[in-house]
């Protein structure tokens, strides 16, 4: 690949100074020792990058070096990859010009452990891509929208752990979109894993979200009162769990600052920064609502009219709470303490994802041309603790696919090099880890799968039941063990609540205890996010950073081998290493490595006349390259080990010297005989005559000048005159800057009447045309832009109006106030009911309120239309199975009410009659019904009284009139009376 090795000679120079530069040069490349001797070496010299072929290892200093100034930005800036010493400024390069010249796009995966700087050199990409960008004023704001959308993302998803004192607690990749000219023009966020038990929960040593902690210490007094917040962290539970609300290397009122500014640069609206740190506050408020057992052990809150209703909402489980019908059941005080924790990450949540969206809207690039992205992948690294529970698990699953990724993506590559320069690919041993991958995720016997199964099973899902249904399905995996499947040595190092996964990484012991059997949505879904990441991922060129922390302790210059040996093994890297040397270890074009050689073989020196790959031939066979030890592709030549490239680098060290020497004696023998005297008057001549030359070229360019602008004059004093040689290069001149101001400012609606540009008098005709044409080209625009859904849902809109317009009170207020259609979905619906019904083709479904043809009880049933019936539904059963077949019809009345009577085929005694149901979402439904059956006419919308069977020989009345406020009742003469607000009946839509 012509991208991935383009000059690596300044790393084969400076090897013996500060190790080796690229590992893929290591003689020793399968020594796990001699990687971390290399590694360590160049450590203790500070300099923390290293190259493994494109791939860079980046090993975290705790300390400023002074590497990431402006002037060092400019020293990378255009330069071949390996042509100076590894950086990350380095691969940006790298990545943004191969994206302007291949017109591809491209993603930058960083990870590694918390600690390691996996932020930081997102940042620091970041910021290389604001400095090296094409710069324009529009294009500075995107830019800086760009950079201070970090600041915000960190305050609200990062924390401090013991690890490192500005954690990423999220996952985030960031596509940033850049025009033809390499300029960048936009951006998206998608964020993975937001960790929300940090809302309720910290270790000791660990702080909440930094957001809490900058609104308490930096928001203003005004603020902070009209929040209810007091100055003091310590007044909140939420923030003091994990004693440690005061850090001495974060400053959490300048962070405040920070990001105020930078949400008003990223168009958050007063309103929305008011709304937005309103929700944070009420979090801090909720985490300090204290429960009590009463004295029947339900969990109770001081009753104040201003927690009232927070009192009814966390002490007891609402069942269901439609119009005037509640089942309530009180909580215990822990129940009521989970309750509350759960609103709060809940709240928190739905806040982060709104927070993205929001950052996302301003990043969003309004150009409809093509765009080439870079992509920034933020991820936890392969994660090992004491205890490893659900969190852990997520995340290592997560490595295992990007590891998967990376195998088959690094293969891939090398081989497509190989193939297309000629020469016989040979395989590469590798561990395959999709033996793990799909022990988790595999459809139906997959882990997550079976945490699915067990969540929905009938009975009461506790962790036990989940491990003991692992074991039935994976007794003898490879890769599972537990310690009822271990073996008797094996089994003394698992407790009875664990299991054990062979990673690619190596060994990790999950805990399922209090964890798994409650997170089934939260693993579907990360599985569901992992899979959208991976096919965004597969799409665009990968480049990797892989980040090290040296030490536990944050100390600078500490090397702690065996830390740093851990990780090595866990992100991988000797694996990769492997694989980029399987087979020839450097590989350049042979232009480049003529031109860089040829002086030690005299038959290329000083110019070889023949093409580059017959000189690198006469040149090898000189310095007497083994068969063995190289192969000559289409353009490349091919060397396979390290050690035939360093001999032919020192020789060339030593050949520079003696052609230096060379030319500095003959330099001077020059200036002996007076050469250089009569090559300087030369010189001086030839600057005499050069300097006429440009002197004659300005005074033509000045005549020129004041002749065109001669022209120009005329042609304006005359512009209202016929056309004629005084005015037609001017009026030329004013047609075409009319056009290309109209081009900047054409309309974008037809609704647009006022922005079209007044044209000069020789325009009006044409101004005229144009503007017909134009709205013609929106109006074409708009009609191919509507997809065939909104044609769908137009044409039942349509239907819809011709059905109630006129006849029904209350059809204006329901066009403005829902959408059609507002489809529950088959998530909604009970399991098993879905499985007896799916068949039919499920096609809406609605809560509704049944009442009891004897009596009028309401009953709340979901009502369920399908390609061949309706059902009414409770829960598990099916109550009522109606075959369109059998449905005489549909009663509404022409109030305001939301009733609906269906009217069913009644012979048999034994049949249920017809059914007297309420709708919130009334024309809906019935504009369904109507399409589904394919009968417009099935509507019948009568005034006054509708009767109905209760069963054959036995009828009922619903009774329907308007007041000034809704009731429904049982009325004295057995009819049930619906009584619904009087509204005027409009005609407007």
């Amino acid at each position: 690949n012509g991208r991935i090795l383009q000059d690596m000679e300044g790393s084969l120079t400076a090897r013996d100074r500060v190790g080796i530069q690229d590992f893929v040069l290591l003689d020793a490349y399968t020594s796990e020792t001699a990687f971390m001797d290399n590694l360590r070496k160049r450590f203790n010299e500070n300099l923390i990058y290293t190259y493994i072929g494109t791939l860079l290892v980046s090993v975290n200093p705790y300390k400023e070096l002074g590497i990431y100034t402006k002037k060092q930005m400019d020293i990378y800036m255009g330069v071949n990859f390996f042509e100076l010493p590894p950086h990350i400024f380095a691969l940006a390069d790298n990545v943004y010009r191969t994206m302007i010249s291949e017109t591809n796009n491209h993603f930058i995966l960083i990870s590694g452990e918390s600690g390691a700087g996996k932020t930081e050199a997102s940042k620091t990409v970041l910021q290389f891509y604001a400095v090296c960008c094409p710069s324009t004023r529009l294009l500075d704001n995107v830019r800086d929208r760009l950079l201070l959308s970090n600041p915000v993302l960190e305050a609200f998803g990062n924390a401090k752990t013991l690890k490192n004192d500005n954690s990423s607690r999220f996952g985030k990749y960031m596509d940033i979109q850049f025009d033809h000219q390499g300029a960048a023009v936009g951006g998206h966020i998608l964020s993975y894993l937001l960790e929300k038990s940090r809302v309720v929960h910290q270790n000791r040593g660990e702080r909440n979200f930094h957001i809490f902690y900058q609104l308490v210490e930096g928001g203003e007094d005004e603020l902070l009162r009209w929040l209810g917040l007091e100055r003091n962290c310590q007044k909140y539970r939420y923030l003091i769990q994990g004693e440690c609300a005061k850090v001495s290397s974060i400053n959490d009122k300048s962070d405040w600052k920070t990001v105020q500014k930078a949400l008003t640069i990223i168009e958050f609206s007063e309103k929305d920064i008011e709304h937005l740190f309103a929700i944070i506050a009420s979090v801090l408020h909720l985490g300090n609502v204290h429960f009590e057992a009463s004295a029947h052990g339900y969990a109770t809150l001081n009753s104040s009219a201003e927690v009232h209703w927070l009192s009814k909402v966390l002490s007891t489980d609402t069942s269901i709470s439609i119009y005037h019908f509640q089942v309530l059941s009180p909580f215990t005080a822990e129940h009521a303490k989970y309750a509350r924790d759960a609103l709060a990450k809940a709240i928190y949540g739905r806040t982060f994802s709104w927070l993205v969206n929001k950052i996302n809207e301003s990043l969003a690039n309004k150009d409809s041309t093509r765009k080439t992205v870079i992509g920034l992948l933020d991820i936890y690294g392969f994660e090992v603790f004491d205890v490893n529970s659900f969190e852990q698990f997520c995340i290592n699953f997560c490595n295992e696919k990007l590891q998967q990724l990376f195998i088959q993506l690094t293969l891939k590559s090398e081989q497509e090099e190989y193939e297309m320069e000629g020469i016989e690919w040979e395989p590469v041993p590798y561990f395959n880890n999709k033996i793990i991958c799909d022990l988790v995720e595999e459809k139906h016997r997959g882990i997550i799968s079976i945490l699915d199964e067990e969540c929905l099973r009938p009975g009461e899902a506790t962790d036990f039941t989940f491990l003991e249904k692992l074991e039935e399905k994976m007794c003898g995996h490879p890769h599972f063990v537990t310690h009822k499947l271990a073996d008797p040595k094996t089994r003394k190092t698992l407790e009875r609540g664990d299991f054990r996964l062979l990673h690619y990484a190596g060994e990790v012991t999950y805990s399922v205890v209090g964890k798994f059997h409650l997170m089934q949505t939260v693993a579907t879904q990360f599985k569901s996010s992992l899979a959208g990441l991976t096919e965004i991922l597969m799409t665009k060129e990968p480049w990797y950073v892989r980040c090290l922390k040296p030490n536990h302790c944050k100390q600078p210059d500490h090397f702690d081998d065996v830390m740093v040996r851990h990780q090595v093994k866990y992100l991988g890297l000797m694996e990769h290493l492997r694989v980029r040397r399987a087979g020839f270890a450097y590989r350049r074009r042979y232009e480049v490595f003529l031109k860089r050689y040829k002086a030690l073989c005299p038959d290329t020196w000083p110019h070889w006349k023949g093409t580059p790959a017959e000189g690198v031939q006469r040149l090898i066979k000189h310095l007497g390259y083994k068969p063995d030890e190289y192969k000559m592709g289409r353009t490349k030549i091919f060397i396979r080990h390290p050690r035939t490239l360093f001999a032919t680098e020192d020789a060339f060290e030593i050949c520079k010297h003696e052609l230096a020497t060379r030319i500095q004696a003959k330099y001077k023998g020059y200036r002996v005989k007076g050469e250089y005297q009569r090559k300087r008057e030369a010189a001086t001549k030839i600057e005499t005559c050069w300097r006429g030359l440009q002197a004659r070229k300005e005074r033509e360019r000045r005549a020129w000048a004041v002749k065109v602008i001669k022209k120009f004059i005329k042609g304006f004093i005359n512009r209202n005159q016929p056309v004629s040689m005084d005015n037609s290069e001017y009026l030329a001149f004013v047609r075409q800057s009319y056009l290309t101001r109209l081009k900047e400012n054409l309309p974008k609606s037809v609704l647009d009447k006022t922005s079209w540009l007044t044209p000069p008098p020789i325009m009006q005709e044409a101004s005229v045309l144009l503007r017909k044409l134009h709205t013609r080209l929106i109006v074409r625009k708009y009609v191919r832009g509507i997809s065939a859904q909104q044609k769908v849902q137009l044409q039942i809109k349509a239907l819809t109006s011709y059905i109630f317009k006129g006849r029904k009170e209350n059809y204006p207020q329901s066009v403005s106030l829902c959408s059609l259609f507002v489809y529950s979905g088959e998530q909604d619906i009970n399991i098993r009911v879905l499985q007896l019904i799916c068949p039919e083709g499920i096609k809406y479904s609605v809560p509704v309120i049944k009442y009891d043809r004897n009596g009028f009880r309401p009953r709340f049933r979901q009502l369920i239309f399908t390609q061949a019936a309706a059902y009414l539904v409770e829960e598990a059963k099916i109550k009522q199975r109606v075959n369109y077949s059998s449905l005489k019809g549909v009663s509404v009345s022409d109030l305001s009410d939301n009733f609906l009577i269906l009217h069913v085929t009644c012979e048999d005694t034994k049949q249920k009659g017809d059914l007297v149901l309420q709708c919130s979402y009334l024309f809906e439904a019935l504009t369904k019904i109507c399409v589904v059956t394919k009968n417009h006419n099935l509507i019948k919308i009568v005034q006054g009284s509708v009767r109905f069977d209760i069963q054959p020989g036995k009828e009922g009345f619903v009774d329907f009139k308007s007041s000034s406020e809704s009731m429904v009742y049982r009325a004295k003469n057995g009819h049930l009376m619906v009584v619904s607000p009087h509204n005027a009946m409009h005609t407007t839509l």
